[in-house]
């Protein structure tokens, strides 16, 4: 099952040294969810070849600009490419009105239906459920309403053990069954429990993405054990005071954030545009939490058990 983000954009308030405002693509199983919607999206999607006309479920955090611009771009282009399927969209409450004031400005009304959801600034909420995913949206600490969201996997159904099943005889249709976790009785009323016939499956992968938010342990608990933890490090830890003035984490802060919540591997992203390079951030992360790596754009993550 392929499950992996590939980053659009990783810059925080303002484009700059080629480093686009945060966007980024998760793949979960070949259906497309676009995560935060910076300005340039679309360019990005062209560049690093996402198609966005796969893309049915779109999640914004918060709504400062560098977050959402490029959404109703984003919504048009794929109105005007003819697009008939529905879009699923997660976001504040007041994105709704942003949206429909745009549209209603431009005598714009969508080929196709876009079925908003608005997340919950205050507690955590699962908002999608489908067959390869949960998704819950959870409560960060920023200036304004925020919230990250969790991907957690499906977990599969139980593996069966062929050369335990197959000297038994037992029909082809009770596989389904036996996946399921139920015992096997045989005709003559023998029960063989289904852990002698089946294995459990590999524990569910789990993607955290973490936005805009300053440090905070109000939030640890619904992103613990994230196979991938993707959080913002927008400054170095000698910016601190700067940091907690704008509500938002340092990289040494986010390698903490990392270690405390049992992360198995960090991404870090949101970088000031006071940086043309990046090493320093890297550096100060793997300090404290050394299976780090920077959200550099274009590049694609797995996210996978270690």
């Amino acid at each position: 099952m392929k499950f992996e983000v590939t980053i659009l954009g990783s810059s925080s308030a303002t484009p700059i040294y080629n480093r686009n405002p945060t966007a980024q693509a998760l793949n979960i199983n070949e259906r497309l969810y676009l995560i935060d919607c910076g300005e340039g999206t679309q360019q990005q999607l062209l560049k690093f070849d996402v198609k966005a006309s796969r893309i049915d479920h779109i999640f914004i955090s918060h709504l400062h600009g560098d977050h959402y611009l490029g959404l109703i771009g984003l919504l048009s282009s794929l109105h005007l490419n003819g697009r008939k399927k529905p879009i699923r969209l997660y976001g504040p409450a007041p994105l709704k009105e942003i949206i429909d004031i745009q549209f209603k400005y431009s005598d714009t009304t969508l080929n196709y239906q876009l079925e908003f959801r608005p997340t919950n600034p205050d507690e955590p909420e699962i908002i999608l459920e489908n067959q390869e995913v949960i998704v819950k949206s959870v409560p960060l600490d920023h200036r304004i309403a925020c919230t990250g969201f969790v991907f957690r996997q499906r977990k599969s159904a139980r593996k069966i053990i062929k050369e335990k099943v197959e000297p038994l005889n037992i029909p082809i249709n009770y596989y389904a069954l036996l996946k399921k976790g139920q015992n096997y009785v045989t005709p003559d009323g023998t029960v063989i429990p289904n852990n002698e016939l089946t294995v459990d499956s590999e524990p569910p992968l789990i993607y955290a993405y973490c936005s805009d938010t300053v440090y905070n342990d109000k939030y640890f608990s619904e992103i613990s054990n994230a196979d991938l933890l993707y959080h913002e490090a927008t400054f170095l830890h000698n910016m601190l005071d700067r940091a907690v003035l704008t509500f938002h984490t340092t990289a040494w802060q986010a390698g903490h954030v990392a270690l405390q919540t049992s992360a198995k591997r960090l991404l870090i992203g949101h970088f000031s545009a006071r940086y043309k390079t990046l090493n320093e951030l890297l550096e100060e992360a793997r300090s404290v939490f050394p299976d780090t790596e920077l959200a550099i754009e274009g590049k694609t993550f797995a996210v996978a058990n270690k």
